[in-house]
């Protein structure tokens, strides 16, 4: 299903997902923190959270230490994350307007707090040289199952170039996962495509995705599509980049040097 933007219209904290209340199925509390210049939060709360600057300046403030962080597109720039054990006191002071993504879940586990800079985000081109490019895309992970053991969480971002698709072939997971959006210019729109359902996204909108059903999207011509890509663990099944289950109908897809219309014609014997 997909959340229309609100959010938009409140500064403040405010929750799309959560754990014990509203969208439960998808195990994560996840929402919008927005700040004016000036404007301070602050959490100490019993959950792993990750905070994810989208676009603005900020100062992170946590166990006597502090970054000052600054990205100015989420576009054009790899972003800026504090990922936290339970209970640890986190601050963000907004030096202007500012928006970040929160992802929170349960985890006992202790670990060090990390901040990832923007150099320390894996960034990949996937779909290039394939299916006449019409799949390419720029896949940002921040942290995953490989990348931090130790966290009960995924998280990372995709750039959709414009008309172009991803999370493509159509691929499923047991994981939940959650899609939250932006466009540029910021009137753009895509589609999400969940099962056999087809929904229009735009600026804000967020997409809830349940576990095993498949998942794909595609940018209008003309407009760059921005996500971020959230994912609990499962206590017996973790994330990991291989587990994605591709439809059977459409794995030839994956196939080295696979061809299609027009190099391919009618004419030739079917996949």
């Amino acid at each position: 299903m997909i959340v229309k933007n609100e959010h938009e219209k409140h500064y403040g904290y405010t929750p799309i997902t959560e754990r014990k209340g509203k969208h439960q199925e998808l195990l994560l509390d996840f929402g919008i923190l927005r700040l004016r210049a000036g404007e301070s939060w602050s959490d100490s709360s019993d959950t792993e959270r990750a905070l994810l600057l989208i676009e603005g300046e900020v100062v992170f403030e946590w166990e006597g230490k502090s970054f000052h962080a600054t990205r100015n597109s989420c576009f054009d720039e790899t972003p800026i994350v504090l990922h936290l054990p339970r209970s640890v006191k986190a601050s963000v002071i907004a030096k202007k307007e500012s928006e970040i993504a929160l992802e929170m879940c349960e985890n006992p586990q202790a670990f060090e707090p990390k901040l990832y800079d923007k150099g320390d985000t894996r960034s990949d081109i996937f779909g290039g040289g394939t299916l006449n490019e019409t799949s390419i895309r720029t896949v940002r992970t921040v942290f995953d199952g490989e990348i931090a053991p130790y966290s009960n969480m995924v998280m990372g971002e995709v750039i959709n170039h414009p008309g172009k698709w991803s999370s493509y072939p159509p691929h499923d997971h047991p994981q939940p996962e959650i899609y939250y959006y932006h466009f540029f210019p910021k009137q753009g729109f895509g589609v999400s495509l969940l099962e056999d359902d087809a929904f229009i996204v735009k600026d804000g909108d967020t997409s809830l995705i349940h576990p095993d059903k498949t998942h794909s999207q595609v940018a209008a011509p003309g407009y760059a599509m921005y996500y971020i890509w959230m994912i609990p663990h499962l206590p017996n099944d973790r994330w990991l980049p291989t587990t994605r289950y591709y439809r059977q109908e459409h794995q030839w897809l994956l196939e080295k040097d696979v061809k299609i219309w027009p190099e391919r014609k009618k004419t030739e014997d079917k996949a």
